[in-house]
């Protein structure tokens, strides 16, 4: 296997914190967040050498055309302990995370970043810490998401689970995946929209992140994650079983529109080598999740045993 290049978690993480200030938006940390999660795809699944080696290129590459030179990748000045850090980025998580805003990226990139500063040992000065933590208070009481099939944002601010949902009792990652990997599956149709099959991808990324917070020693955050986590999930259920041939769906995006065409299927998966052989470059790497899909996905079929139909609805997420 490619050895690992911790470059992707540290030039990852120098672009999650300077997102806001070099772009003015939340969305540039995609970037950082996909380099990440290439690193830790890698280092927790087994792939050849040749498909680790296009996977690294293709985040090397995209680090190239939307990462900060390398010369500022290095923190300048002292670094903050390890322990500091993950207090102050967790106490901002705290403060968020019991809501569903923007489909979950405050935990997503609070999530990701803790992991890889636990595994550099520590990362960035106390701004740079700070830049993070602005990062995710950014996030407080912003929408639930932009994009929805048969219902509308504020239904959703109003959406909560309940007990006729038939949601599991979930109190460890492993059930959290497994919930995520059935609704995966449950899908008839998946059509190619923000509010589906990106949305799908960000159940997984999402709940993804709960795991990790679980993971790395803070249960009480995955915990409070969950009814957020559930709501986007009921609404996602809205969406399960629609035929737009047979039926009118009612759709809310300001990106998407009628009528919607059902995704592209992936004939490869991220783990062969024929998945990098087409040209991720020109899609601009989807934002990032060409990288952080796969990386979630692995990670919950880990925990549960994914039907072939969870496979192949994996398939129309990553083409």
């Amino acid at each position: 296997m490619a050895s690992l290049d911790r470059r992707l978690l540290e030039e990852g993480l120098a672009i999650i914190v300077s997102s806001r200030e070099r772009t003015g938006d939340l969305w540039h940390a995609h970037y950082g967040a996909g380099a990440i999660a290439a690193y830790f795809w890698l280092r927790e699944n087994r792939l050849t050498a040749l498909a680790a080696g296009s996977v690294t290129a293709e985040a090397k590459a995209m680090l190239r055309q939307h990462g900060i030179s390398l010369g500022q990748t290095s923190p300048i000045g002292e670094m903050m302990p390890r322990e500091d850090a993950e207090a102050c980025i967790t106490d901002a998580l705290d403060r968020t995370i019991g809501e569903l805003h923007w489909v979950g990226h405050q935990a997503i990139y609070g999530a990701i970043s803790l992991k890889a500063i636990r595994e550099l040992d520590g990362w960035g000065t106390a701004e740079d810490i700070g830049r993070l933590v602005e990062l995710i208070d950014s996030f407080d009481r912003t929408i639930p998401g932009r994009s929805w099939m048969n219902t509308t944002m504020k239904e959703i601010r109003s959406l909560k689970p309940e007990n006729s949902d038939g949601f599991p009792e979930i109190e460890d990652p492993t059930q959290l995946s497994r919930l995520i990997l059935d609704e995966l599956g449950a899908f008839q149709t998946i059509y190619h929209a923000e509010a589906h099959h990106d949305l799908i991808g960000h159940m997984l990324t999402y709940g993804h992140a709960l795991n990790i917070l679980y993971e790395l020693g803070y249960p009480a955050l995955f915990h409070k994650g969950i009814p957020p986590f559930l709501t986007m999930v009921k609404a996602l259920r809205l969406s399960r079983d629609v035929d737009i041939e047979q039926e009118m769906l009612t759709l809310q995006s300001p990106v998407d529109l009628l009528p919607l065409e059902r995704a592209e299927r992936s004939v490869a998966l991220p783990h062969e080598l024929e998945y990098w052989l087409t040209d991720r470059r020109s899609r601009d790497w989807n934002g990032g999740h060409v990288f952080k899909f796969p990386f979630s996905f692995y990670h919950h079929a880990k925990n549960g045993e994914p039907i072939p139909e969870t496979w192949e609805n994996f398939r129309y997420i990553i083409a």
